[in-house]
């Protein structure tokens, strides 16, 4: 049967002589955060660590990154961190990471050294770096890593092929097999097949697309689409995409070169990596047609593009602010917004949000529900079925993915050949073993969430959430009294004060004279009683009250002072 992780694995044993371990620290049951952690002979090597965006039952959080505790006390044994592309869910904790060594060496091609340099830099962070292309071989430690070229949603994405004593593992980073690229750079099937010849002990493949059949569709067929819209649009042009997407911010300046408008890169994050693309030849720029945001009203309206980020609905991202009124762009009735992008899972509520907000204010909204603005990254079923029969490999482990797409992919591994016992669905922490050409579960070590709010990283926690939530759904009551001990009076309050709970504190008048009788009583039959205990009484009354008479369950903060 299939290798599953299950609850209650016990901690893996020690680690023999010539077996390669991999744990993965993010990207298994979810989309985004992916990070592995590969171990032999006392040597870590990294492939890849990004970062998670939150959902709306994490109120308040920045960012999500993995647990680094698995090796934060073995850094001195990293050998390398490999990452596979430049999109954020694969580079985007790689600061955080840093901050604990500066000088683990980071590898990976040119533009997606670049995105990630320029992101240290805000960091205050000089990392020492390796750039490599496709058919390159570095040593690194007891690993030999070979970069294959992959077709991506971003230019220069590396699969990579790790040679050790244990077994050899191909990961392929997110791909897929546009036959006819916007840039010409194909995913190397020919390579996959020379790999597959030599041996593939484990397949780690990206299982984002895995539920969806056949092929996914080719990146060229979007800019007839965006030529149509570009030709009938009358007034501006706001186009949404993620920041790092070169192909689509190519056809958006394509399109509006060829319709005598001007482009706007808006968003801090667009700017910077398409100044990165444009400088590194990834992003061909028309001459003369992009123009700085602060120019664009000198410009008439049918002259002019945006291009914008917050195309998954993140708060703070331009387009979000657009569509609440909150940016100096004001979109207005006749204005075409599309959004060229897909949905992450989790993103959907904000997204749809924005596209209301945005029709509120007269725009035509443009999405891949209604118009063909956006292809995938990823490579669908038929795609992942090519590659197991290329590559035949002996083990698979579906990574990059929610849990229905890693059954998925685990499902056309058994199709195409791979024995249903040597098909791994992993979780995140789960520990595999790669021994004599066999991978098998070998136990499971503790990984959580880590949040970054703010400032802060790892302080937030899930209780702090749990009550951030309760905050936001059922509101705030805050209850104060004086007693005195000695009489057993109450010579102050109880003075209740509540936020989003009822329209009305003349409500809560009913509630007063049970507080004042169960505290006094309290006082009375219980002398020894911690203000603490005289608390949880009054939480008590005043939380029933409240559920029964209002059918709310608030925070509820009581305070016991005594006179």
């Amino acid at each position: 049967m299939t290798q599953t992780a299950l609850p209650g694995l016990a901690t893996p044993p020690k680690l023999k002589e010539g077996t390669l371990r991999i744990v993965p620290l993010g990207g298994l049951g979810e989309v985004g955060r992916n990070m592995a952690v590969f171990e032999i002979d006392g040597k870590l090597l990294i492939v890849d660590c990004g970062v998670l965006f939150p959902e709306e039952t994490q109120p308040g959080v920045d960012l999500i990154l993995p647990d680094f505790s698995y090796i934060e006390d073995r850094l001195d044994d990293v050998v390398a961190i490999v990452l596979t592309h430049g999109h954020e869910d694969h580079i985007g904790a790689v600061p955080y990471l840093l901050r604990l060594r500066p000088d683990l060496p980071l590898v990976g091609s040119q533009l997606t050294l670049a995105l990630v340099e320029a992101k240290l830099q805000e960091h205050r962070i000089r990392p020492y770096t390796l750039t490599v292309t496709e058919g390159q071989i570095e040593q690194f430690g007891p690993f030999e890593c070979e970069f294959v070229a992959v077709n991506h949603s971003i230019p220069d994405a590396l699969a990579v092929f790790i040679r050790t004593a244990g077994g050899n593992v191909l990961h392929t980073g997110d791909f897929k097999m546009d036959q006819l690229p916007l840039d010409g750079r194909i995913t190397d099937l020919r390579h996959f097949a020379r790999l597959g010849e030599e041996g593939v002990d484990l397949f780690m493949a990206d299982s984002t697309n895995a539920d969806i059949p056949g092929f996914t569709t080719a990146e060229k067929e979007i800019g007839p689409t965006l030529e149509r819209l570009f030709s009938q649009a009358k007034k501006r042009i706001i186009v949404a995409s993620f920041s790092s997407h070169v192909h689509r911010v190519q056809q958006v300046l394509d399109a509006a070169a060829k319709h005598g408008r001007n482009v706007a890169f808006v968003g801090r994050s667009m700017v910077r990596n398409m100044a990165i693309a444009a400088k590194l030849g990834y992003l061909d720029v028309p001459p003369g047609i992009l123009v700085d945001l602060k120019n664009i009203d000198e410009l008439p309206d049918h002259r002019v593009v945006l291009m914008s980020t917050g195309s998954q609905g993140e708060p703070m991202a331009a387009l979000s602010r657009m569509a609440n009124g909150d940016h100096r762009v004001v979109v207005g009735t006749g204005d075409t917004v599309i959004l060229a992008s897909s949905l992450i899972p989790g993103n959907e509520n904000a997204v749809f949000r924005i596209i209301n907000g945005l029709l509120k204010l007269g725009a035509d909204v443009v999405h891949k529900g209604n118009a063909k603005v956006h292809v995938s990254g990823h490579a669908a079923a038929g795609e992942l079925l090519y590659c197991y029969n290329i590559l035949k490999p002996l083990n698979a482990m579906p990574v990059h993915g929610e849990t229905r797409h890693l059954i998925a992919n685990g499902k056309i591994a058994e199709d195409s050949g791979v024995p249903t016992d040597n098909v791994i669905l992993a979780d995140n922490g789960t520990v595999i073993d790669l021994r004599d050409h066999k991978a098998r579960v070998a136990g499971q070590v503790e990984v959580g969430f880590v949040y970054v709010d703010g400032s802060s990283v790892g302080e937030i926690t899930d209780a702090d959430l749990k009550d951030r939530r309760i905050l936001g759904d059922e509101g705030f009551i805050s209850v104060i009294t004086v007693i005195n001990r000695t009489t057993g009076k109450i010579v102050s309050g109880p003075e209740i004060h509540a936020r989003g709970v009822a329209e009305d504190d003349a409500v809560f008048d009913e509630i007063v004279p049970k507080i004042n009788a169960a505290l006094e009583e309290a006082v009375v039959n219980h002398p020894d009683h911690t203000n603490y205990q005289l608390q949880q009484v009054v939480r008590r009354v005043i939380g029933t009250w409240v559920n029964r008479k209002l059918r709310r369950r608030p925070m509820i903060i009581p305070v016991v002072l005594e006179a």
